[in-house]
């Protein structure tokens, strides 16, 4: 029998993911790991097997934990306006200039392209989240005569996501913060009336 696992695994794969985040999948080694984690190689190992699988379980957590805040800024008893306000203000969250850390996601899915069909539909599970979430605020939004009706809302939802998407590319590589919000709040403003 085995000795009883040390540690709490929600936790580390937490410490884990924000290695992830930071490094990249390639860049990021098992020393990075077992010095954010604190936790042996062999104790990690025989909890997530190898790398590849903790960065699966990593992107899955970052996916999941992403999805339930976007839903959660969207029920609030508010206009969708202000839905869709409350959505963008939450990505122009407080950046660190020095760490520029971007989206797990966005970052992934620069890092693997399409050649790991695993991390492939993870990304594409968070986008098609993400747009379904956007697309039903805008429904209402444009019910509501608040929102345009030149375009569906399936239309607007990708043209939304699409800036969100280049909003955390240009986190990434450093643009400033001021730079994003132009971006973001004109992207959210031309879809208004």
């Amino acid at each position: 029998m085995g000795r009883p696992r040390q540690f709490d695994v929600e936790h580390v794969l937490h410490q884990c993911m924000d290695v992830f985040w930071t490094k990249g999948f390639n860049a990021t080694s098992y020393e990075d790991l077992t010095r954010a984690t604190r936790v042996k190689k062999q104790s990690l190992y025989g909890v997530f097997d190898d790398k590849r699988s903790l960065f699966l379980r990593a992107l899955k957590q970052y996916r999941k934990q992403s999805i339930e805040h976007m839903e959660h800024l969207t029920k609030n008893d508010v206009s969708p306006l202000k839905n869709l306000e409350a959505i963008r203000d939450a990505i122009l969250s407080p950046v660190d200039e020095a760490v520029c850390r971007g989206c797990l996601m966005v970052n992934s899915a620069l890092e693997f392209g399409t050649d790991d069909e695993e991390v492939t539909r993870e990304v594409d599970m968070m986008f098609t989240e993400m747009e379904r979430i956007l697309e039903g605020v805008i429904q209402i939004g444009q019910e509501q005569h608040l929102l345009t009706t030149d375009y569906t809302s399936k239309e607007l939802a990708a043209h939304l996501a699409n800036a969100i998407l280049g909003a955390k590319i240009m986190e990434k590589r450093g643009a400033s913060r001021e730079k994003i919000e132009a971006v973001l709040r004109t992207s959210f403003a031309l879809i208004a009336l």
